[in-house]
């Protein structure tokens, strides 16, 4: 499901892959707007199933990063607001919900945006976070 959800930079909240055209990405806002507008090659467009964390040994993918917080939360939006709380907050709750992250290369910016782009994702009905072949391994091994 992340694979054809977007970050561009420079632009607020994330978009959904709708097509794609000569030079561009056609994309549509996730909120109640679902605008759409073409996104073209100069700006700085990223799938969320590209991005990562920085943990003390390795990356983690994004999507287990946001099934944690959906465990921690039971499903429901952040219990913390990532516009009001102060960096300690933002980092001790990175650490509930990520014990090992790297405290030097994670900032204070990058927790706001993962719990700001939790809420958005969850607020419009997007809870599945894990791809597709993912679960699928998982169930192989399960049924070993």
């Amino acid at each position: 499901m992340l694979k054809t959800i977007l970050s561009i930079s420079g632009k607020p909240g994330l978009y959904k892959l709708i097509s794609q055209g000569k030079n561009m990405l056609i994309v549509e806002s996730i909120n109640a707007e679902k605008k759409r507008f073409p996104a073209y090659g100069n700006e700085k467009i990223i799938s969320l199933a590209d991005i990562a964390m920085y943990t003390d040994d390795a990356e983690v993918p994004l999507y287990d990063v946001l099934e944690a917080i959906k465990e921690k939360e039971q499903s429901a939006a952040a219990s913390i607001d990532p516009k009001k709380a102060t960096p300690e907050q933002l980092r001790e709750y990175l650490a509930e919900v990520l014990p090992n992250f790297d405290r030097e290369r994670v900032y204070v910016a990058d927790i706001k945006k993962l719990i700001t782009w939790y809420n958005i994702l969850t607020s419009n009905g997007i809870t599945e976070f894990k791809p597709e072949e993912v679960k699928e391994e998982k169930e192989e091994a399960a049924a070993e």
